[in-house]
Parts: C-alpha cells; structure tokens; sequence
C-alpha cells in the first residue's frame, strides 16, 4: 500500500501597498537632514578628535568644524557647499507593491526635492565627457536595489562630495599580497589624499568580489555607524590598527598635521575569485553624510 502526502496549500503573504508619493516625501525629508545635520556618531568622534589634539592649529581646526556643524544645525544651512552627489541603497521587500508609479522615479523625485526645495546646491552633469551641462536638481542620484523578504523598505542614503571621492582608488591586488598588500594600498592613498580630501577623513574599504563590486562595497562601508567595529574579529582587528596607522601620518585636520587624519575606517567583505583580491578604498571626508529611511 503506498501513501501519498498532499502537500497544504500555503496561503500566499498579503501584499503590501506604499504609495510612492510617501516614498518621494521621505527621501527629500533625508536629503535636507543629511545636508544639515552630522549623525552623532561622527559628531561624538569630532570632538574626541578635538580632545586629542595638541598643537593649536589642530585644535583651532577641529574647534571651527564643531562651530561649522552647530551654525548649519541651527540655521539650516549645509555643512559644506558641495552637497554630494546622491547614492542610494534599496532593500526591497518582495511582499510590497508600490502604487502610483515606479519606485525608481520615487527615489529620483525626492531627491530633486529635497535639493530644490532647501536650495541645495546642484552639482550633478547630464554627460560626464561631452555635454556637462547641469540637470538644475542634482539628479540623477545612483540607485542600487535589492530584494529581501518581507513587506518593508529600507532606503540607505549617502550624499557624497567629489573633493574627497577623487582621492579614492580601486587596486587588484594579487591574493600574495596579502595583509600587508591590503595595509600598504589604503595607507598610501589616505597618503596621497592629504589635504584634498578634507581631513578628517572617514575612509571605507572594500574587500574581495569583482572589479566592480569591490568599490560598491567600499561606498556602503561609509554607512557603518563608526562607533561599531567590523563583527569579525580579524577584521576588527584590522580596522583598528588601520586607523591608528593613518593618524600615524601627520596629515590632521584640514591637513595641518596633528593626531586626527581619519576618524573611523571601515571595512566590508565579499567573497571573491582563486586568483584575485580586489580592494577599493572610498575616501569621505568628515561631512559623511547619510540617513536612513524605512517605510
């Protein structure tokens, strides 16, 4: 006699509906905060930054980037006059639909938004070589999407500055090269950043992956809360004595030498090739901007 289990109809999740007009409103509203306002993690490492300083030119330099967050706090007026160009990470949840149009063009509206309405500065071109004329609202922002479960959205921004993200490189280094390889890469380009990237710098690595998604992992290092080290104790590890390596250097704030080059770095991994090790190195300065929305 042979029995057969009928596998139960499972009920299918119910969907979700987010209208985008809520997607475009909460992504303008983070456009204007992260113009505005540091996150307090980076705020609470400026001023230990300042504490740790000696000589009076670093002082007085991390004493003027304190004053420059209160004033654009108060006043509402950007941290610095380049506003970023937008990236933005989209966790999507596979149970929402989204009514009144595509979420693509949701993100992009707000982000015209938040820039048009608080008289952010526009600084994104339409063609990177032959026709740099300007869009007049700094889109478009990049978009990175990916699908999770569930019925949320997470919507990661970062508004980066170019001054800082010309200084960052991208090296295949050969898996040989190991440790030390990865230390000598990201040590010489906070190097060669000096003083064009604003210091203090927040610098972001990534790890392993492809050419590509190596530096997609560096920009998302940014993100991390710089008060939480990498979960992976080696990585941990690496991280901390990277940064004490980089305040090594002398370069200090705004490059006038001192103890605070870098205030976090962090690190974000990816399997990769046998036969590769891609490693990016993302340099921010210290107006690290980025919120997060969840809908």
């Amino acid at each position: 006699m042979i029995t057969v289990a009928l596998k139960k109809e499972t009920e299918a999740a119910p969907v979700r509906t987010i209208p985008v007009a809520e997607i475009t409103d909460s992504v303008a509203k983070a456009c204007e905060e992260m113009a505005f306002t540091y996150s307090s993690d980076i705020l609470n490492q400026l001023k230990a930054g300042r504490d740790r300083e000696t000589g009076q030119r670093s002082i007085t330099a991390m004493e003027m980037l304190l004053e420059n967050a209160q004033i654009a706090e108060q006043e509402r007026i950007p941290i610095c006059q380049d506003t970023g160009l937008v990236t933005v990470y989209a966790h999507v949840g596979q149970e929402i639909h989204f009514e009144g149009g595509l979420l693509k063009d949701a993100i992009q509206a707000g982000v015209a938004k938040g820039y048009t309405e608080h008289y952010l500065r526009a600084s994104v071109v339409q063609d990177p070589l032959y026709n740099r004329i300007n869009t007049k609202n700094n889109t478009p922002a990049v978009i990175y999407m990916d699908l999770t479960e569930g019925d949320q959205l997470v919507l990661e921004l970062t508004a980066k500055g170019f001054g800082s993200e010309n200084m960052s490189k991208l090296r295949m280094l050969k898996p040989s090269e190991g440790e030390k390889g990865v230390k000598d890469f990201v040590l010489e380009t906070i190097r060669e950043a000096g003083p064009n990237a604003c210091p203090p710098m927040i610098v972001g690595v990534g790890l392993g992956g492809t050419f590509d998604y190596s530096a997609v992992l560096a920009k998302r290092a940014l993100l991390r809360d710089l008060s939480k080290p990498n979960p992976d104790p080696a990585y941990a590890k690496l991280e901390a004595e990277l940064i004490e390596a980089a305040n090594e250097l002398g370069i200090g704030p705004m490059g006038l030498h001192g103890k605070t080059t870098v205030l976090g770095l962090a690190i974000e991994t990816a399997p990769t090739h046998i036969a590769g090790m891609p490693c990016a190195v993302n340099i921010c300065c210290h107006a690290c901007r980025h919120r997060e929305v969840r809908i």
